[in-house]
Parts: C-alpha cells; sequence; structure tokens
C-alpha cells in the first residue's frame, strides 16, 4: 500500500514572517525577548521535500560543480527515493544509525534526504577526524553502517580504516567482522578509486545504490510511519568531559530552523546558494541545503572542500545570489589574486557565521561582493543550531556588532550566572535560548543533557548582553572553548588526549590570538623526565589521531604552572605570558 501525503496542504500551512517586525514591539526593560510568534512547520523532512518537488519538479534543485552534477528537484527526488530504498533493502530499520565520513558531495545531500525518508539517523562525523575519534563516534551512537569519501587531498580514509581494524582485509564487503567497531555492518565509499583488491570490503556507492528502485513502494510507507519528533541527525560537539558529545535532532528541529534562516535570508525560488562551508556542520546541512530547498531554490557545491578560486568561479557561472562562510573564507576570496576578475554581481545575501565578524570585512563584503543583504547568525549544534540572525532590515552598526534578533517561535534571555536571574539591560550574563530547536538531548548521557537543559532552556555557555530593541552582542565564553576558524575546540579534549603520550606528565592547552585562525591552540607541558620529549614528537602523536585543527600550534615545556593558593591552575596567566613571548 502506498502512502498519500497532502502535498499542497504542506506549503499551504507553513508560516509566513515578515523579519522587519521580528524587533520587540517596544523597547525592552529586561533582557529577555521572544520571537514572533508563528505556526511550526509539522511535516516531516522527508514530506516536505516530497511537497517543494510537487511545486518545483523542473527547478534546478543541485548544481555540483566539482562533480559535474545538475539535477532538477524532480531527478534529486529520483535519487533520494533509490537511495532510500538501498536503505531499506541492507535490512536498516527506523532508528537505526548510519555515518557519513566525507566532505561536500551530491551523495551527501542524498544521504541526508534519504535517511530522513525512512527514519534512519544520519550521524555526522567529521572529514578531519581520525582514528582515535572516528572509532569513539562509530562505536557511541552503534552505527550500522558507514559511508565515506575514498580520498581527499593527502587523506585516505579507506586506509585509517585499515588501520583501525587491520583484519578486515579480504573480506567481502557483506560478512564483516570488524573487532574495533563491531555494529558497522557495510563500509561503502563515494568516489570510484578504481579497481583495489586490497579494499573489497568496501562497496561503492553507486553499487549500493542500484540494490535500491526509486519506485519502491516501501519507501513511501516507511516514511508514513514517520514523526516529526524523531531524531533524525546526531552531530557532535566537542566536550568539556573530554569526549564528543552527541547531540541528537529531530526532523521538527532542523527543518523549521532551516526555514526561518531562509526567511532571514528573504530567499525564494529564484535563488541559488553557494555552499562552500562544510556539510557535516549546521553550518552546511541547516543553513545551507534545508535553508535553499525549503524555498525550492538551488543548491550550488563549489567544491569538495573549500578554495576560494573555485567558490568564485561557482558564483560567476552559477549566477548565485547568496553565499554562505565564516570570516576566514571571505577573507580568503577577497584577497585572492584573482578576484577582481570576477563577475559577482548576482550576489545579494548570504550568512558570516562561526567566529566573530571585523566591521572592515564585512563591509568589503558588502562593498566588493555586492552582498548588501548578508546576515549574521549566531547559536550552537544543541539548537539547531541558529537562534538569532540579523537580516535585511539591521542597521549597519548592529550588523557588525550585534548577532540580531531572536529568531520566530524561540526565546532568549541573559541570566547572572550565579544567581539565574535575569540581568538588567546592556549588563553581562549567560545567553539562554528556549523553544522548538532545542535538541532532545545528547546521545546516550541523561546527566549532561539535564546540566545543558533546565526547563526547557538550552544553557548556551556564552557570556552575551542585549539592547532595548533585543539585539544579542556575543562578548565572551563562559565555558572554556576556544574557537579556531569557525571551528569550536574545548581545551580539555586535547588535554585528555596528550596524557595518553607515556612521556607526559601533565598539559595545560589555551587559545591565543592568531590573524588569520583568530585563535590557535597552544600546549604547555610537564615532560615525567626533564627534556625527554620534543615539541616534533608532540605533533606527531597529534597528527597521527586527532584532527589537523585541533593539533596545538605552540608548544612550551615547563615544570610548573601559575597556580592560585588553593591549588587552581591560571590559564589566563599562561595565555597573557603566551601573548607576550610570541609578541601578539
Amino acid at each position: 500500500m502506498t502512502q498519500t501525503i497532502a502535498l499542497d496542504g504542506i506549503l499551504e500551512n507553513i508560516p509566513t514572517v515578515n523579519m522587519g517586525a521580528c524587533s520587540a514591539n517596544a523597547p525592552l526593560t529586561q533582557s529577555y525577548d521572544k520571537g514572533p510568534e508563528v505556526p511550526l512547520i509539522e511535516a516531516t523532512i522527508g514530506d516536505f521535500f516530497d511537497a517543494i518537488v510537487s511545486k518545483y519538479p523542473e527547478r534546478e534543485a543541485l548544481v555540483s560543480s566539482h562533480q559535474n552534477i545538475r539535477w532538477t528537484y524532480r531527478e534529486l527526488q529520483q535519487q533520494v527515493n533509490q537511495l532510500a530504498s538501498s536503505l531499506i533493502e541492507m535490512g536498516l530499520e527506523i532508528g537505526d544509525r548510519i555515518g557519513i565520513w566525507s566532505h561536500n558531495n551530491a551523495e551527501w545531500l542524498l544521504m541526508q534526504l534519504a535517511t530522513a525518508k525512512v527514519g534512519i539517523i544520519l550521524v555526522n562525523i567529521n572529514p578531519a577526524y581520525r582514528t582515535f575519534e572516528l572509532q569513539y563516534a562509530l562505536n557511541k551512537l552503534g552505527c550500522s553502517a558507514l559511508v565515506l569519501m575514498r580520498h581527499f587531498k593527502s587523506s585516505d580514509y579507506a586506509q585509517l580504516i585499515h588501520e583501525l581494524c587491520p583484519e578486515i582485509y579480504h573480506k567481502d564487503y557483506t560478512q564483516l567482522d570488524l573487532v574495533e567497531i563491531p555494529t558497522i555492518e557495510r563500509i561503502v565509499w563515494i568516489d570510484e578509486p578504481g579497481s583495489d583488491e586490497s579494499f573489497n570490503y568496501m562497496q561503492k556507492f553507486s553499487e549500493w545504490m542500484a540494490e535500491g528502485d526509486a519506485n519502491d513502494p516501501r519507501v513511501a510507507e516507511r516514511q508514513a510511519q514517520l514523526k516529526n519528533t524523531d531524531a533524525i541527525n546526531v552531530q557532535f560537539t566537542s566536550g568539556t568531559t573530554g569526549t564528543p558529545k552527541g547531540a541528537t535532532l529531530s526532523h521538527r528541529n532542523i527543518l523549521n530552523n532551516g526555514y526561518f534562516i531562509g526567511e532571514a535570508m528573504n530567499l525564494t525560488e529564484e535563488d541559488r546558494l553557494c555552499i562552500p562551508v562544510p556539510l557535516y556542520h549546521c553550518f552546511g546541512m541547516v543553513l545551507g541545503n534545508l535553508a535553499i530547498l525549503t524555498h525550492g531554490g538551488c543548491i550550488v557545491y563549489p567544491n569538495d572542500g573549500f578554495e576560494p578560486l573555485s567558490v568564485l568561479r561557482a558564483v560567476e557561472e552559477e549566477k548565485c545570489t547568496g553565499l554562505h562562510g565564516v570570516p576566514t573564507m571571505f577573507i580568503a576570496e577577497l584577497d585572492h589574486p584573482e578576484f577582481e576578475t570576477f563577475d559577482l554581481s548576482t550576489l545579494r545575501t548570504g550568512i558570516m557565521a562561526g567566529s566573530s565578524c571585523p566591521i572592515e570585512v564585512m563591509r568589503r563584503v558588502i562593498d566588493k561582493m555586492h552582498m548588501e543583504e548578508v546576515t549574521i547568525a549566531y547559536g550552537m549544534t544543541e539548537t539547531s543550531p541558529v537562534s538569532c540572525q540579523t537580516n535585511k532590515h539591521t542597521p549597519l552598526d548592529k550588523q557588525v556588532s550585534t548577532v540580531g534578533l531572536v529568531q520566530p517561535a524561540l526565546e532568549v534571555k541573559v541570566v547572572d550566572t550565579a544567581t539565574g536571574e535575569i540581568v538588567p539591560l546592556g549588563e553581562t550574563g549567560e545567553l539562554l535560548t528556549r523553544g522548538y530547536s532545542v535538541m532532545k538531548g545528547y546521545w546516550g548521557s541523561r546527566f549532561k543533557t539535564r546540566e545543558a537543559i533546565q526547563d526547557g532552556w538550552m544553557y548556551t555557555g556564552d557570556l552575551a548582553t542585549m539592547d532595548e530593541d533585543g539585539y544579542v552582542k556575543i562578548v565572551g565564553r563562559s565555558k572554556d572553548v576556544v574557537i579556531r576558524g569557525g571551528e569550536n575546540i574545548y581545551p580539555v579534549e586535547i588535554e585528555n588526549y596528550l596524557y595518553r603520550h607515556p612521556k607526559i606528565s601533565d598539559v595545560q592547552i589555551v587559545g591565543v590570538p592568531d590573524e588569520r585562525y583568530g585563535e590557535v591552540l597552544a600546549a604547555w607541558i610537564i615532560a615525567k623526565e626533564p627534556d625527554s620529549l620534543t615539541e616534533e614528537e608532540v605533533r606527531q602523536f597529534c597528527n597521527d589521531n586527532i584532527a589537523h585543527y585541533k593539533v596545538p600550534a605552540y608548544y612550551r615545556f615547563v615544570t610548573e604552572y601559575p597556580m592560585t593558593i588553593t591549588g587552581k591552575i591560571q590559564k589566563y596567566k599562561i595565555i597573557e605570558q603566551m601573548t607576550e613571548e610570541l609578541g601578539l
């Protein structure tokens, strides 16, 4: 029995938002604000996508420049349904988990939509992860399958899998027995590397797709069983306890957030959004994919990883109207030697997020890239992710000094970190957010979830102020986190990893200023034996097992740390000394 979906009804009931009216009707009197009250989308991602396809079947949905792929919405739907059928054919049930370890490509989008259609939870794995982190992520979620890129630049992902589980050599891919990651039943590689019998335990994505049928009635039957509150995605955030936490998100979380993000950008079916930011992150898959798909526009992937020239080329060739990026990406594009040779006049909007944006960079983006309606977005993975965003009505001074106003159907407040009481306007406190966007919880970690979410409020750990118009400014972080080029890094995670080194007695990781990335890591190390350890040894120990952005840039070997009388290490003094030494 096939499913009948009231597609027209889904689109008739979606909210319309006047983003110019998102500020408070009257000046606020305390650091609390609530976004416009609008109805939420209560469909699943699969149902909403099918409704968009029904409305815009022949419009272009995806251009993947580096793969020479160009699909209409109807063609994308056929591909998605075929992959969804393959997932069912493999025996995966609602709530099973499948990992994706890849940079940007069409297959990533297919995985995002196909898993949502049949109720499989997609587990995003950072392509920068190495064996230590990969093993943790797959085992934490109990993933049944892993889809990965075979190669990217100097990384050989298949070889990393082999190093983790050498016993899988010369086994057929349907008969895996992986000791280190025992729940994995199938490994699929995305790109086509040619014949290589050493990796015959892996299956090519195209062969896996061929096991499915785009007209399989089981897809619609499965889709009809899903609820929009079902978990559909897990994304890892660095944990303050030393291990990443899996933020568990539902259809309702990310579909609505993506839609409202697109509303703040004033997106329509005429827009074409260039997405050079990584899809494994909310920036790519929600602020990018879902923001534009919910409005019937076209996704443009300029390359599998960020490369400024390919972004400039894609914007010109595809006449993109929107462009996403962290500030360092926009700086790299603006400073590229060939920048002036490209016609970027079609650009109008986009999002700059991930770290604070210098006013000079914002002005250059507006003036030289024609992005008069570029927006700033603030959020965290645990809130799907965006809580506050600027829009085309935001004054320039607010655009560059704040993260905008609270989004529709959400609440934010700034509270005293000691008492929990809402602070007066202009005073600093911790930013809390509440509403549909708050995650279901951390996967398998009820205690950590209860710490983070209280009475529906998500404690962001960010220090903020709010003005009388509701504009929020992020002024610091109450949690010990370093932001390197838009990547959140918790020093304790790196410290706990380095404690594994046999020659290290103690280690402290701090963030120090950096002109390119905003912040980079510095390591202060106490060796077990004086002069027994070198910087190169530590760097190599990191390079082999953890993501590149987590590898410290600076190392100091010391015999003690600055401490309080009670024995607490004073990290701020380490930062001050490093900053002075480096002349930063």
